[in-house]
Parts: C-alpha cells; structure tokens; sequence
C-alpha cells in the first residue's frame, strides 16, 4: 500500500477547489444601479493557497520534532502564509447594487467601473460575473436576452477563462485584451 503524504494531500485538495470554475452556466438578466460603494477584496483562493504553503513550510520546519510541536509549526505556518497573503492581496473594487426586473435588488462586486447610478446594465453571472452596459429598453419588465446577448456574454466568459488560465507573460497580455474588448462595453 503506498504512503500519502501531506504536500499530496494539499495539492490534490488545491485541484479540486480549482477544478469547479467551469461547471457554472452563466445566466444574463436586466437592472438598474441603483447605488455604487467602493469596497476593499480579498481574493479566498490567493489566501487559501498561501495557508497551504504556509502550513507545508512549517510542517517542514518540524522535521525531527515531536508530534505537537509539528502540529504547531503547522498551524502556525498555515495562518501566517493566509495572512501575509491577504495582505498582499487586497484589492479596490466597487459595490454595485441592482434592481433587477424592478422587483428584486442584488449586490455586485467587481473590479469594473465608469458605472453611475440609473444605468441599465446586464448582469451576467457564472464561473465569472460581469456587468456591462445595456440600452435602457433592456430594464424594462421581463425583457429576456437576445440570441446576441447571450454570444456576448459566452464571448466575454470565455475571455475571462483564458485570463485565468494563461500560462505564459504572452498568453495573459493577449487573455487580457480580450477581456477588455469583450467583457466591457
């Protein structure tokens, strides 16, 4: 029977967290902002990897160690790799809040913005969430996405799936063009 280690354990964990990103369909709905906040982010993923590191670091440092002072070393690592890596991770964003179909009101968060309150936006949420700007007939009660609407926003998913994807400097700067040109207008 072969042995499992601790750092197979974490990647393996890291792989499943990563590998549910494209399991989510999008769907595109209507409303108007109605308020804009701006707000500070952290990115989950970002800290929980450096958690992992942190806590394979110290659990490394342990080596020859009892038992408990492993575990310590690990807790220990583990929460000062989460926080070194929250602070290296926040980021400016805003707070968008939408009355979608004039009856219900939602809340996004995104790095987007030269958005003002009473536009009609497309509210597209999936593996990724996106706004974009829409015409004013668009708000009105139960108006549904166009065949075009919905190319836009597969378009603009597929962009952000390439971005978060890219492997090399020159694959991220063509992914992250496209996100521009597709994800915001």
């Amino acid at each position: 029977m072969r042995k499992t280690t601790w750092l197979q354990v974490l990647a393996a964990a890291a792989l499943v967290s990563l590998s549910g990103l494209s399991l989510a369909q999008s769907t595109i709905s209507y409303g108007r902002i109605t308020a804009i906040r701006a707000t500070t982010v952290s990115n989950a993923r970002a800290q929980t990897t450096g958690a992992l590191v942190g806590g394979t670091i110290g659990l490394a440092s342990g080596s020859g160690q009892s038992s408990s002072n492993r575990a310590l070393r690990t807790l220990g690592g583990g929460l000062a790799g989460q926080q070194v890596t929250r602070l290296a991770t926040n980021e400016q964003a805003n707070e968008f809040t939408i009355l979608v179909g004039g009856t219900s009101t939602i809340s996004m968060i995104t790095d987007q913005s030269g958005f003002r309150v009473g536009d009609c936006v497309s509210v597209e949420r999936g593996a990724f969430n996106n706004l974009r700007m829409a015409a004013d007939a668009k708000c009105a009660v139960n108006a549904q996405p166009s065949n075009a609407d919905l190319r836009e926003s597969e378009a603009c998913l597929s962009a952000k799936e390439a971005l978060f994807e890219a492997q090399t400097d020159e694959a991220f700067s063509v992914a992250e063009r496209r996100v521009r040109l597709l994800c915001n207008h």
